[in-house]
């Protein structure tokens, strides 16, 4: 095996390793070629700084790649806190040991970092330990630690709806029954919404609207760079029925919205944004339950509430998931 590296933005899609991300056990949408290339157009420091690597077996087949970014003398993997909840290599899973190997020894040889931080590995993933031990073999010095917001709960989902109310504990269950019974009892009946084509673009208004209506760092994270990336994820990721707008109409009024991927078995919960005159009725959390209603009817296996450690995210029955960071320097 060998690691050959590119610095060129072509080879997104000259060597696409979406296959490699479909079949490795940690890969997500974030680690599509397709999601990164558009992190890199849209927040990329500069052309110069990136830096791809593509593990070859002898058949010059593609077993494994990885994206970075450079910045000054430090290596990250390609992908900021901020967008990317997982971030790392992807393999197949028989070649991952190897491709961890030859990668550390590709990345000694370069003399384009000093230090390397690695975030977004997640623990009950085979990446991390392997990367940890192939750094430790080339003589790197390895210190492990939890990433920033480094806990994102999820939950394995049952085959029916009511498979999963039955799977939570009694109070669980009561509380997301009792939010949407309250909800239509005070409102009439909701309505939830899908976003297509047709329907796409003024949905995501309301979804950057209802964002800007938000208290705290919310209110300020949908700035106008960062509103163009969602929008570019929308084009790129809803003709293949990845991306995911979803809200909930009630009396008239778009009251909440959510952001999602949906792939290889897997319900991505991403971003998500309530009208606040309507908070006293939760109408965000019918919405999650709804969200997750609609993971089971698609044979989705998973639903990932992605990183934050936000006691809402529990009342559906979720266990985290440890996101853990590694800090490589030379000697």
């Amino acid at each position: 095996m060998r690691v050959v590296f590119s610095e060129d933005g072509r080879d997104f899609q000259r060597r696409d390793w979406t296959g490699l991300a479909r079949i490795d056990p940690a890969g997500t949408i974030f680690h599509r070629p397709a999601f990164l290339k558009l992190y890199w157009e849209e927040f990329g420091e500069s052309p110069d700084h990136l830096l791809l690597a593509f593990a070859e077996d002898e058949d010059d087949r593609q077993v494994a790649a990885a994206a970075f970014e450079r910045m000054d003398d430090t290596l990250r993997f390609l992908g900021g806190t901020e967008v990317t909840d997982y971030m790392g290599p992807v393999g197949e899973p028989s070649m991952q040991g190897q491709a961890a190997k030859e990668l550390w020894a590709g990345l000694v040889r370069r003399d384009d970092w000093r230090s390397a931080d690695l975030r977004g590995l997640a623990e009950d993933r085979a990446w991390l330990g392997l990367l940890r031990e192939a750094a430790n073999d080339e003589g790197l010095i390895v210190r492990e630690e939890d990433d920033q917001n480094g806990i994102a709960p999820f939950l394995a989902l049952p085959p029916t709806w009511e498979g999963y109310l039955e799977s939570l504990p009694a109070k669980l269950r009561h509380e997301i029954r009792r939010k949407a019974k309250k909800l239509e009892a005070e409102t009439g009946p909701f309505r939830i919404i899908v976003a297509d084509r047709e329907s796409l673009e003024p949905l995501l208004d309301r979804f950057v609207e209802l964002h800007r209506m938000s208290e705290g760092p919310k209110g300020v994270f949908m700035v106008p760079g960062m509103e163009i990336f969602f929008r570019r994820l929308a084009a790129a990721f809803l003709p293949e029925q990845v991306f995911r707008l979803t809200f909930i109409e009630v009396g008239g009024e778009l009251a909440a919205g959510t952001i999602g991927f949906v792939c290889d078995g897997t319900s991505y919960l991403y971003n998500s944004a309530f009208d606040r005159a309507w908070g006293s009725l939760a109408p965000g959390m019918v919405l999650v339950a709804e969200d997750i209603h609609l993971a089971i009817d698609e044979g989705c296996t998973v639903f990932d509430l992605l990183k934050g450690d936000y006691g809402y995210k529990y009342r559906f029955g979720a266990v985290p998931r440890r996101v853990r960071r590694l800090i490589v320097e030379r000697p």
